[in-house]
């Protein structure tokens, strides 16, 4: 979640959850640059705890801004309708589907919105979901997938460079799924493509979260041979034990993961791999658990997103039978200190290393493979520069 609200009677958007309601915030801040004193909490519904942290995002909000219009789009503003707009301090809910239509806004609308400047522009290219997981909610708060056309990309982002933009992350509620609506159905490969070649001056392109067994010939060619994707790949692995992915309907095995990773890091070994995993998913056994934890190792897993499993009402895994709590949390606990173990290794292994940075502005920046490093003191943001990493220091590569 980003900072407190501001205290001035200009709007102001809280977001929650994932890299799209990051990037859809952005866009909405420049729709509703006229729009006076308003909040907007772009609230996430992808489990128990997102939920809990939106409505306590909803309180906080109008506990520091009394007097403004407070308004909830987002997926829980889908998924928990009803309880979102019974809250006494909520004024108004925005359709998700609707939060990027000027239209929706009871607002004076901007002339002319512009990108906000950033050093990284997350633009939103696809939207909602055509799968079936039967712990996921999202699709209720997103509905079906559509992806935004190649021109409408490439316009997003011109705008964005256009505002000092350095690297821009793609990012979708399904982000591999990108085109299977569009004519010819195009893979995620053929964008990214047209997107190196519209803007030779862009630096770097990152991907976030995407579905391993949807990665196209092209967009593979395109992570393991062009210096410009940037070196990261977070997988929605969600579990490492063959029974649990097919109880979770996802469509890829252990062995496809592992497979890709391999194949991934032999052509470009510098790959840092990220992925999510669920916890304590209903009928997970210890043996179940183990495989969870070693695929950790399996797969060189150094960007470790752990959700301990909460039960979203009107999913099938919610009817399954379920784990104790404090079971959950224990497992959880053991793989996030797997992955930090194996974090703590990949960052001393930049220790002695030269590698490019692109500073933020909060005295780090990011290297391609999304170590966080410290920059000196005085470092403008959205500079990229050349640094000689020493030592690591509370997480952090100086």
């Amino acid at each position: 979640m980003n900072a407190s609200p501001s205290r001035t009677a200009s709007p102001d958007v809280i977001s929650l959850g994932c890299r799209l309601n990051i990037a859809e915030s952005e866009q909405m801040r420049a729709i509703l640059a006229a729009a006076g004193d308003v909040v907007v909490v772009n609230s996430c519904a992808v489990t128990g705890e997102a939920v809990r942290q939106t409505r306590q995002a909803i309180r906080r909000a109008r506990r520091e801004r009394p007097d403004a219009r407070l308004i909830v789009t987002g997926c829980a503003a889908e998924t928990e309708r009803e309880a979102i707009v019974s809250m006494p301090e909520v004024d108004g809910v925005v359709p998700n589907v609707s939060k990027l239509d000027a239209r929706a806004w009871n607002a004076p609308i901007a002339d002319t919105p512009a990108a906000p400047t950033r050093t990284r522009a997350f633009i939103g290219v696809q939207n909602g979901c055509d799968h079936a997981c039967t712990f996921c909610i999202i699709p209720k708060g997103r509905g079906i997938s559509r992806s935004l056309s190649i021109p409408e990309v490439l316009r997003e982002i011109a705008r964005h460079c256009e505002q000092g933009a350095r690297e821009v992350v793609l990012t979708g509620v399904d982000l591999t799924s990108w085109g299977d609506d569009l004519q010819g159905s195009p893979g995620l490969g053929l964008l990214v493509d047209a997107i190196l070649s519209a803007f030779p001056e862009l630096p770097r392109l990152r991907l976030s979260s995407v579905d391993g067994v949807e990665i196209d010939p092209l967009l593979f060619d395109l992570i393991v041979s062009e210096p410009r994707v940037m070196p990261h790949l977070h997988l929605s692995l969600q579990h490492g034990h063959d029974l649990i992915l097919k109880r979770m309907k996802r469509r890829h095995s252990r062995s496809d993961a592992v497979d890709l990773v391999a194949r991934l890091k032999a052509a470009r070994p510098e790959i840092a791999v990220g992925a999510d995993l669920i916890a304590g998913f209903p009928t997970e056994t210890e043996e179940h658990h183990a495989a969870n934890l070693s695929i950790i190792d399996d797969l060189d897993i150094v960007h470790g997103h752990i959700f301990p499993y909460s039960a979203r009402e009107g999913t099938p895994a919610a009817r399954m039978p379920q784990l104790e709590r404090p079971l959950i949390k224990a497992r959880a606990a053991e793989l996030r200190t797997a992955v930090a173990r194996r974090r703590a290794a990949w960052l001393a292994g930049f220790v002695g290393k030269t590698v490019s940075v692109l500073a933020e502005r909060d005295g780090t920046g990011y290297a391609p493979s999304y170590a966080r490093i410290a920059v000196p003191e005085g470092t403008p943001a959205g500079e990229i520069l050349e640094m000689r990493l020493r030592k690591v220091d509370g997480g952090l590569l100086r």
